[in-house]
């Protein structure tokens, strides 16, 4: 799943990183556009950004109060610079601990455009460069493998449709594993990553090529139902009805469903409690637990002292007067 056609698409060389938030991936960028006199503002989520890189962005323009025209992305992807000057730029930007603009200078005016290919193929080379010894040449690869595994990251989620701002959560969470966890499992985002729910993770997955009737779909699906009736105020349901929906809502056979019910109990993700005519109710497992826990502050309750201090109320003086 492709960003929507809709989107502008924008493209330049990030000139100046204005802020960057390490936490959210917040970003404001000051890009140089072709055929552009000023430079333009993009706002929007990038795991890392640094000047002298290419950007790709589509969003929608839009104007601030305060800061005025603005491009507001929501898919943004940087690529490395291929031009001398945008790669010493790029390196001497403060993205690799040791490397400033004097040493970076040193990199392109010993390598130029392949600086890049050196340090990924042959790093041995970058020793020859005055005053880059091991710890420097270390710190260099290290950082280049980082930022590397960081981009491979952002790019396969963007390829399934994730937008910028969910996927720097995705990687945030699941750090280099992301792909890996993702692909194993896509609806794990819907239990692991705020504002990434059953609906969102189901598209990631048809994206990744899987089956509509899997066990894992399967699964998620059934504690997705599970939890919309739960915002109808049902701490728990009725088996045939639970499995009855979700066949209708996900579009699964109700083996397949019967079988999730029953893993998802196994995982202690539900709770199933049998009632005396044979029926059974499915909970929730934290709902369960609440459910439990209230039950017994109750009976607690009863069998003890009231929690609130006793009031003593002063007596009425007027009615002394009587």
């Amino acid at each position: 799943m492709n960003a929507p056609e809709q989107l502008e698409h924008l493209t330049g060389l990030i000139e100046r990183v204005t802020f960057h938030s390490a936490d959210t991936g917040f970003c404001v960028l000051q890009i140089k556009v072709r055929g552009q006199r000023d430079l333009v503002s993009v706002v929007g989520a990038l795991a890392s950004a640094t000047a002298g890189e290419w950007l790709d962005a589509r969003g929608d323009w839009a104007m601030d109060k305060t800061y005025g025209r603005q491009f507001k992305a929501r898919f943004l992807r940087t690529t490395h610079p291929s031009t001398p000057e945008g790669i010493e730029k790029y390196l001497g930007s403060g993205l690799i601990r040791g490397i400033g603009p004097g040493f970076a200078g040193k990199l392109v005016r010993s390598f130029g455009a392949e600086v890049f290919e050196v340090i990924e193929k042959a790093p041995e080379r970058l020793l020859d460069v005055e005053g880059i010894g091991p710890v420097r040449q270390g710190r260099l690869v290290s950082s280049w493998q980082e930022q590397k595994l960081v981009r491979e990251i952002m790019v396969f989620l963007h390829s399934h449709g994730v937008g910028t701002s969910r996927a720097f959560r995705i990687y945030k969470t699941y750090g280099e594993e992301a792909i890996e966890k993702v692909q194993e499992n896509p609806y794990r985002l819907a239990q692991d990553i705020w504002g990434i729910g059953f609906k969102s993770a189901d598209k990631i997955a048809e994206s990744l090529g899987i089956s509509r009737h899997s066990d894992i779909r399967a699964r998620a699906g059934v504690e997705y139902v599970l939890g919309q009736l739960t915002e109808d105020g049902h701490c728990a349901f009725a088996r045939e009805g639970l499995v009855e929906r979700a066949v209708k809502m996900l579009e699964i056979p109700p083996p397949i469903i019967e079988e999730a019910v029953d893993a998802a109990a196994r995982e202690d993700r539900l709770v199933i409690r049998e009632r005396p005519d044979g029926s059974a109710l499915v909970y929730l497992a934290s709902l369960e637990a609440a459910e439990r826990a209230l039950a017994r502050n109750l009976v607690a309750l009863l069998k003890g002292q009231h929690p609130c201090p006793a009031v003593h109320l002063p007596k009425d003086a007027s009615a002394n007067r009587s």
